[in-house]
């Protein structure tokens, strides 16, 4: 991490938090496959919903629904979403942090960086109803001084205003901050936003390689960057 600034620490770290902090994918698989065997329809499974899921809770219901990756705005009806919607939502709130792990090496890294006095913050598209009972159902709330989700603002990843945001609360110039992020969406939004970034090699990048998206490093584990 030193090595892309000059040898010091940035001076403010952002993370995605599904597929980049955390393994929340049986969370949302069960929350899914709940929501689609409640309309009469067979689940999905863990594979699939690993590739649906990092572009929001609308988004991930609407591959579901339609089975396709990129699902056309017409594949499904309003009133079917709606009532999925619902189900999903109240499903998730029972599934959220139930078998979600922090991946190896992540506890290390915010460890290392809390002890030097830089500034955390989460952004993610996850709803942030279900953003802060996850982290702290995982204990590890305390190391972020602001978190941000998909509905805290009027747009979400890749957009870069949530980093942006984050960057104007902490007086923290683009060039000293970094992202660390598991997919296209956390590259696009740190390129659009002056910053750079390193992303995970084990997330949620819709069945491709992150390094693919051309960040300025992949890493197998975040303790790596310490």
């Amino acid at each position: 991490m030193r090595t892309l600034f000059n040898g010091e620490l940035p001076a403010c770290v952002m993370f995605d938090l599904d597929g980049t902090l955390v393994d929340s994918a049986l969370d949302l698989t069960a929350a899914v496959d709940n929501m689609l065997q409640a309309l009469g329809r067979e689940p999905a499974g863990e594979a699939k919903v690993r590739q649906w899921v990092g572009n929001g809770a609308q988004v991930l219901v609407q591959r579901a629904l339609s089975g396709d990756m990129h699902p056309a705005d017409s594949a499904v009806e309003p009133e079917l979403f709606q009532v999925a919607f619902e189900v999903f939502l109240a499903a998730y709130t029972q599934s959220n942090g139930r078998y979600s792990r922090l991946y190896p090496g992540v506890n290390e890294l915010l460890i290392h960086l809390q002890q030097a006095g830089v500034p955390m913050a989460v952004i993610t598209n996850k709803p942030t109803a279900f953003t802060m009972p996850l982290l702290k159902a995982l204990k590890i709330d305390h190391y972020f001084g602001q978190v941000l989700g998909g509905d805290s603002l009027p747009v979400k990843k890749p957009d870069p205003l949530p980093l942006l945001t984050v960057l104007e609360t902490n007086s923290c110039p683009p060039e000293q901050a970094l992202m660390l992020g598991d997919s296209r969406n956390d590259v696009a939004a740190a390129r659009a936003a002056g910053v750079p970034v390193v992303c995970v090699s084990y997330g949620y990048n819709h069945g491709e390689p992150v390094a693919s998206c051309s960040p300025d490093r992949v890493v197998d584990s975040l303790a790596s960057l310490m």
